[in-house]
């Protein structure tokens, strides 16, 4: 799957390694570094330098060959092509111990993003209060998040239930969905889903320390 930009195509990957990106130039800028070059942000973020300048190609010209990039403008044009300022509503469906804890955490570094309700089937979880905010049932959601402008959802939904939960969620208008359950979803061509299994990605971990000591 691409994102168009202008003439180009962004691709899928590239599009995932922009957040990276603004995170360890902003940890730069916090380090008073003020200019960069490609090889000492891959040794930095571990990724190839060569990577690294076709991904700042797809936003434009940013730097210079032999110079550099300047941290402060690579910062203001990630952040504007991000739109990191403009504040994003999410919400959570299921409400379980990951979803307690996603709550509870609430991006609490980034002020623009912000889970503003919470939703579940049980009827032992719906109408209680979780970190001061109340947890509705599912049934409620378009209305909810409609009233919310709910710009993106994170379902940690088990996967035998997640399809119907997903369901409701794309009715409602919701185009972007991560979700924790690593059993594939149906959706719409133009609504995304990201899945994220933390046991794959636990056990790649694993695999890929298993062969550097048997290296």
């Amino acid at each position: 799957m691409t994102i168009g930009i202008e003439e180009k195509v962004l691709p899928k990957a590239t599009a995932k390694r922009l957040p990276l990106y603004l995170r360890y130039l902003k940890m730069l800028q916090n380090d008073g570094i003020l200019r960069i070059k490609s090889h000492n942000f891959s040794e930095i973020t571990q990724v190839p330098s060569a990577t690294i300048r076709r991904d700042f190609s797809y936003i434009g010209e940013l730097g210079r060959s032999g110079y550099g990039y300047e941290v402060g403008y690579l910062i203001e044009r990630f952040s504007e092509f991000l739109r990191v300022e403009q504040p994003k509503n999410i919400a959570i469906i299921g409400c379980g111990n990951l979803g307690h804890a996603l709550i509870k955490n609430n991006f609490r570094r980034d002020d623009n993003l912000n889970i503003t309700c919470a939703f579940d089937i049980n009827p032992e979880l719906i109408g209680q209060e979780m970190e001061g905010m109340m947890v509705d049932d599912i049934q409620d959601f378009k209305k909810i998040a409609q009233a919310n402008d709910i710009a993106l959802v994170i379902s940690t939904v088990p996967s035998n239930y997640a399809q119907a939960a997903i369901d409701i969620v794309v009715d409602a208008g919701v185009k972007a969905i991560l979700n924790f359950a690593p059993g594939r979803v149906k959706v719409p061509s133009d609504v995304h889903v990201q899945y994220l299994d933390l046991t794959s990605e636990v056990q790649t971990l694993l695999l890929y320390d298993e062969n550097v000591a048997n290296f």
